[in-house]
């Protein structure tokens, strides 16, 4: 009877402890031997390093990953990109870094979403007298638990928030497009602009709907995208559609002369 007793208390601590683990998962040990603020500057030297020594054996990766570098140093935070658009003209554009993807930036100001590809950017920079920090009061995640969630469950964690989607994983501007279905947008090529709601991307292509009128637009022409609010996206429709109406007159007259 002793011995049964002793065998059933060991299974109940052996329980107790489990349920002790389960309560309080461990995580991993720290990734240096110095301080956390070495640490991090020590990370952030040899990503730059890393950085310039691809750029160097594969120069065509050089502009690209150079903005990506900078941008994700300016995560939140006012820039200004110069950019070409239609006919090689040079467009200023000033906004908050929303997102960094695999072959574009993603801005933001009051009014408007702006896609930019970086083919396309000639340069970026901070505007005159801003300073280059962020408000982290404004832009911190308040979760006491996301430590946790990302180390237990970082998948189900990750795509419930769109920050962390971001943060984590690299969209091209085929993927972030295609999330944005239904809205409407002013899409620019080295020839023309588009106004149409998102209805879905391709392999190649992006689809548009306005009314009764579906475009389809090559990914590799588009140079800008902006969102549209309801006065600004009336006005372009109108004009639009006079210029269509114009060109078809237009046309009718050559043909009849």
């Amino acid at each position: 009877m002793i011995l049964i007793k002793k065998e059933s208390e060991g299974v109940n601590d052996k329980r107790e402890i489990v349920k002790r683990q389960n309560e309080n998962p461990s995580f991993s040990s720290p990734t240096s031997v110095g301080s956390e603020e070495e640490t991090r500057i020590l990370t952030d030297y040899i990503g730059q390093k890393n950085m310039f020594k691809i750029a160097e054996f594969h120069e065509p990766l050089r502009k690209t990953l150079t903005l990506k570098k900078f941008l994700k140093s300016k995560r939140n935070q006012q820039v200004v990109i110069s950019s070409f658009v239609e006919n090689d003209q040079t467009l200023k554009t000033e906004g908050k870094v929303a997102a960094i993807g695999r072959d574009f930036v993603m801005l933001t100001d009051l009014q408007r979403r702006i896609w930019i590809p970086y083919v396309f950017i000639e340069t970026a920079n901070i505007p005159f007298g801003f300073p280059t920090y962020s408000n982290t009061h404004q832009h911190h995640i308040y979760d006491n638990q996301l430590q946790r969630k990302l180390m237990l469950k970082f998948g189900e964690t990750v795509t419930k928030r769109e920050t962390l989607v971001q943060q984590f994983f690299e969209e091209t501007l085929r993927t972030n497009m295609n999330s944005w279905e239904g809205t409407w947008v002013e899409i620019v090529t080295s020839q023309e602009r588009f106004v149409g709601s998102i209805v879905k991307t391709t392999n190649d292509n992006i689809l548009l709907k306005r009314f009764s009128t579906s475009i389809s637009i090559r990914l590799e022409t588009i140079q800008y995208v902006s969102t549209l609010r309801v006065f600004p996206l009336l006005k372009k429709i109108v004009l639009i559609t006079f210029y269509a109406l114009y060109k078809k007159i237009k046309g009718g007259r050559k043909d009849g002369g």
